[in-house]
């Protein structure tokens, strides 16, 4: 088995069922051959999930959001709208990656809380499905930068040119990526690297989104409902999840080499804050080890200072942008 597939079975078993993490003989199971980067004991430390851990996280993703309709409702100009805008488009991200974390069972320890909150707290309000996402994404671990590799399409047409790329962030910016998606996902006919935007049910979503309106409008602020929900979710939310997209294994190698195959991107506060939340920038790490929680991904960054030289790594997602625009 090529050390590619190895990585790649981590939360699946021999009929591609999810592995419950805690069971026994899991962390033996999901080790594999990424043990070798690391003494076992230090493995161990960065997979340990925490309840507390996987709370505060989700509290703070909707709390960042709380604040900025806070902000709009009681200080109403342009700026604060626009600053709203991108902030609750950045935490809609930073649902997409905490509900990332609940798909591979280390949100939380407690599994029936895992569950639930990747899909109805984090999935479900902007749109994501935690059950369907799951079985695509792991696809994408066992297969990355393979031929099979569900996610291929997104990082294989790069590098493009400048003027190429930058037509591609107006249409996510002006909503046109928006309403392609929309009439893809209810075509027949599927389109390559849409997997992740496939559905079990709409219904969590269209529920959680009318309780969403229902509460603001019993609040007398129906309005923050279409202007900062649904339009950052429109525009910014899928801006930056291009450029995550762009970051993660464009111009990476295709050999099946873990260290090279993702990329890990030094984030900054400015990025943390509007780009990579939660972080997302450790996406190298999260490939070797994808069984360790997010909040774990800077410790585990540092056990694996003796392998920094072979990752592949970049100063910012400006430089990561420049290269792909290289073509």
């Amino acid at each position: 088995m090529s050390q590619q597939r190895s990585y790649g079975l981590s939360h699946t078993d021999q009929r591609g069922g999810f592995i419950d993490l805690n069971e026994p003989d899991a962390q033996s199971v999901i080790m594999g051959a990424s043990a070798t980067y690391l003494p076992r004991e230090t493995v161990r430390l960065v997979s340990k999930r925490s309840d507390l851990w996987g709370a505060w996280l989700t509290l703070h993703v909707w709390g960042v959001v709380f604040a900025a309709w806070a902000m709009a409702i009681f200080w109403t100009n342009p700026l604060t709208i626009l600053l709203a805008i991108l902030l609750v488009g950045s935490r809609q991200h930073g649902m997409a990656i905490l509900m990332h974390d609940a798909a591979h069972g280390v949100l939380f320890k407690t599994k029936a809380i895992n569950e639930f909150v990747g899909k109805w707290i984090l999935g479900a309000p902007y749109g994501g499905d935690m059950l369907a996402y799951r079985h695509y994404h792991l696809k994408h671990h066992r297969y990355t930068q393979s031929d099979d590799d569900p996610d291929l399409p997104l990082s294989a047409k790069f590098p493009t040119t400048k003027a190429s790329l930058r037509r591609k962030f107006i249409r996510d910016l002006t909503g046109q990526t928006f309403f392609r998606l929309r009439m893809i996902s209810r075509s027949a006919q599927k389109e390559p690297g849409m997997d992740a935007f496939e559905k079990t049910s709409p219904w969590p979503s269209r529920i959680t989104n009318l309780i969403l309106f229902a509460v603001l409008a019993a609040l007398g602020h129906w309005w923050v409902y279409p202007v900062l929900w649904v339009l950052p979710l429109m525009t910014w939310f899928l801006a930056v999840l291009r450029n995550r997209n762009i970051a993660e294994h464009a111009l990476t190698t295709t050999d099946g080499n873990v260290l090279t195959q993702a990329r890990t991107v030094h984030a900054n506060w400015v990025a943390r804050i509007f780009l990579a939340p939660y972080w997302v920038n450790y996406h190298v790490e999260h490939h070797a080890y994808m069984f360790v929680p997010c909040w774990q991904l800077p410790r585990l960054h540092r056990a694996m200072v003796d392998h920094h030289a072979d990752m592949e790594m970049q100063p910012s997602y400006a430089r990561v942008l420049k290269l792909a625009s290289a073509g």
